[in-house]
């Protein structure tokens, strides 16, 4: 990141610019903003409760939020690799909104007012908690608009038969409305388990200053730190019931980065069904066709690729990997301090990030556009000799087993086959094989 042409900050990000020329690459956007709610929300209450005058509170709080607008951003370079804390791009934050304050007319020190009542131990923590919650009102959103696509072409193909699939194998029919419908119920499980991990993501260690204790700053400050917060970020944010514990471990980012994880390996797994499905069209299943959003190949005209279903299993593997490295950093708290939250918060927002965007673009650039091939899966359907597993009640495992393989073994549908079997009616034979009625359970020719 280029310096600005004014420069807000002071010695001590001069310094850590200067200690940490690692990855060039700074703290993403929303954890900026965060930190500017944090100092806004932290200025507004101690204006209120008279621990600094109104007017220099009120002066923090507005070039604060001229930070949490992302106004500033540019005044932010440090690596997301430095001190373990964070206590550099704290540092930072309150010598931009020092100087934000001076160009206002007034004097506020970084340490003494931007940072009153404050530790970089308890504002950072609560910077990637902040963050997280924000960013995740987002992600369910993209979540949920993914599960209604999902749900309406189910509900547009919920009785077209084909064939299921076990260990890759054919197995017995299922309709491409219940194929979906798990995909659905998946999606609705992620989203009801992050909502769960999120209650305890919002519980900020805010007030517990450098260890837990609180000291140097007011006890009602954490209480009212948070409900500021809440206004200012519309997000029920509450203080934590252990500032000790909140500020020692990151458990709670560990899970909700377990939470993230899991919705990737559910939407790697839809990824993967829609590009098995619409593999071919000639030699793979062929079942559907993606919409064709770009030339498949620089050598072969005419070739389409399912290119958005690729980009997303990318995502995940991506996502699955910052969880390994959340699950190390969170191990990194050495009695009353974990020294990994850069990484913590930088992990989490690019998996949050990219969750929301590749959830959106799986929704409409695929799934949307999703067209059936019925002649193939109907093809496919009356050749699968599985479906003579509903004759077990009546003929048995066995001899449905014999049969189903002399079917396999020349090339015929099991219907073909059975019809020579003299010992079975012909009409209960095609009423028990209805690929529909096999879909809905139970024992066929019973009533349930």
């Amino acid at each position: 990141m280029s310096e600005p042409a004014a420069i807000l900050w002071g010695e001590q990000t001069r310094k850590a610019i200067d200690n940490f020329p690692l990855s060039g690459r700074p703290w993403r956007p929303a954890l900026i903003r965060a930190l500017g709610l944090i100092k806004a929300a932290a200025a507004r209450t101690n204006g209120s409760l008279g621990l600094i005058a109104p007017e220099l509170a009120a002066a923090i709080e507005s070039a604060a939020l001229e930070v949490a607008q992302n106004q500033h951003y540019a005044q932010f370079p440090l690596d997301i690799y430095q001190t373990g804390s964070g206590t550099s791009t704290n540092m930072n934050a309150n010598e931009v909104i020092s100087a934000l304050v001076a160009q206002a007319g007034l004097s506020a020190d970084p340490n003494d007012h931007v940072n009153y009542g404050q530790s970089s131990n308890d504002v950072i923590p609560s910077a990637i908690q902040i963050a997280a919650c924000l960013a995740c009102d987002s992600l369910i959103v993209a979540l949920q608009h993914l599960a209604s696509v999902v749900g309406t072409t189910a509900a547009r193909h919920a009785d077209v038969v084909k064939t299921g699939r076990t260990h890759l194998m054919d197995a017995l029919p299922i309709t491409v409305g219940q194929e979906f419908g798990a995909w659905v119920a998946q999606l609705e499980g992620n989203r009801a388990r992050l909502e769960d991990s999120l209650k305890r993501v919002a519980a900020l260690p805010l007030g517990g200053t450098a260890i837990g204790t609180g000291l140097n700053c007011d006890p009602r400050f954490a209480a009212a730190a948070c409900m500021a917060l809440s206004e200012l970020s519309g997000y029920p944010f509450v203080p934590a019931h252990n500032a000790f514990m909140a500020i020692a471990a990151k458990d709670e980012c560990v899970e909700l980065s377990g939470q993230l994880k899991t919705l990737a390996v559910s939407l790697m797994k839809i990824c993967n069904d829609l590009r098995w499905m619409n593999s071919g069209p000639l030699a793979g299943i062929g079942e559907i066709e993606l919409p064709a959003l770009q030339a498949g190949s620089s050598i072969m005209p005419g070739k389409v690729n399912p290119v958005i279903p690729e980009a997303v299993a990318m995502i995940c593997a991506r996502v699955i990997g910052n969880d390994v490295t959340v699950t190390v950093a969170g191990q990194s708290g050495n009695f009353q301090l974990n020294v990994m939250l850069p990484l913590i918060g930088e992990s989490l927002l690019e998996s949050i990030e990219l969750l929301t965007a590749g959830m959106h673009l799986l929704a409409d650039r695929a799934i949307s556009g999703l067209q059936l091939r019925h002649e193939r899966i109907a093809s496919i359907l009356q050749r699968n000799p599985i479906l003579v597993t509903a004759l077990n009640p009546r003929i048995g495992y066995a001899r449905g087993a014999a049969l189903a393989k002399q079917a396999y073994a020349e090339g015929r549908s099991i219907r073909d086959v059975l019809r020579e079997q003299a010992d079975l009616d012909m009409d209960e034979l095609e009423a028990l094989l209805d690929p529909l009625l096999l879909t809905r359970g139970g024992i066929p020719g019973v009533e349930q």
